[in-house]
């Protein structure tokens, strides 16, 4: 019997993926579509950095959410050096920031949905255990 149970959010659902559980398309998506939005507990840089972590997406200078839990399912896309998604950061006319992820290409149902972590964010967990992403386990075959 599996541990988790799938969790669902819009058009995506989160089951196994490349590495552990992922996130992925229910629906079909078009290039430039809405697909989530992250979410978190909106921290400032100091109490993300005493933290620490890996669900943190720093937004600015002085915003990080914190996705660490589970309620927050676009914490769950994976890594990718070659993603079908991006995180875009749009601000409000009232000066809330939002993550918003868009997909960067058609994305076809059932197909996983990623986006790049960023250099930092590789270096640091990534890098030191190797990246599973479909692009980079495709190279080593």
């Amino acid at each position: 019997m599996p541990r988790h149970r799938n969790i669902t959010e819009g058009n995506c659902i989160v089951k196994r993926g490349s590495a552990g559980l992922g996130l992925f398309a229910i629906d079909a998506f078009r290039k430039g579509d809405f697909v989530i939005e992250y979410t978190g507990e909106p921290l400032s840089t100091a109490q993300a950095d005493a933290k620490g972590g890996k669900y943190l997406f720093r937004v600015d200078d002085a915003l990080t959410l914190d996705g660490t839990g589970r309620e927050h399912v676009a914490r769950y896309m994976n890594h990718s050096c070659d993603p079908n998604c991006e995180a875009v950061i749009e601000e409000y006319p009232d000066g809330e920031k939002a993550v918003m992820i868009y997909a960067l290409r058609d994305i076809a149902p059932g197909e996983e949905l990623t986006f790049d972590y960023g250099a930092e964010y590789v270096e640091e967990f990534i890098k030191p255990h190797g990246c599973r992403c479909a692009a980079c386990a495709g190279a080593r075959r």
